[in-house]
């Protein structure tokens, strides 16, 4: 799915990136806590899966908080839904304005890195793009 929505919106996996599950059926939550503030702080783009569900409404909400604590609020946010199937939708959005009552358990979440960025075209949907090269920066 990652790959899916990545290819729609353009080049967000650019650079080093991770895939965390927010189900916490098969591990603690706090394991989930500590693997996005890890992955946050060095650097990495973040792609979510299993971001929410009837049972876990709570946990995206938790854990944009806890991204929110490291990464700008200018951050793109991607949310993939149901990508490459007729009822697609690819949103984006900044870290600081992301309401995770937008995603289900059918949505993708890609977060940027503090590299990433919103690249606007005219008269066409923007792109987001995370440079292969890194200056280092995590804030």
């Amino acid at each position: 799915a990652m790959l899916a929505v990545a290819a729609r919106i353009g080049a967000p996996l650019g650079h080093d990136f991770c895939a965390i599950s927010l189900s916490d059926n098969l591990k603690p939550w706090e394991l989930i806590e500590l693997r996005l503030l890890a992955a946050a702080g060095a650097g990495f783009v973040i792609a979510l899966y299993n971001p929410i569900s009837k049972a876990r409404p709570w946990q995206l909400g938790r854990a944009f908080e806890c991204l929110t604590a490291i990464l700008p609020g200018t951050t793109p946010v991607i949310f993939g839904r149901a990508a490459g199937r007729p009822d697609e939708r690819i949103e984006v959005y900044l870290l600081a304005d992301v309401e995770a009552e937008k995603a289900d358990m059918a949505t993708c979440i890609i977060i940027g890195s503090p590299e990433t960025r919103i690249i606007k075209r005219a008269e066409k949907p923007a792109l987001v793009y995370t440079p292969r090269s890194s200056t280092g920066r995590t804030k």
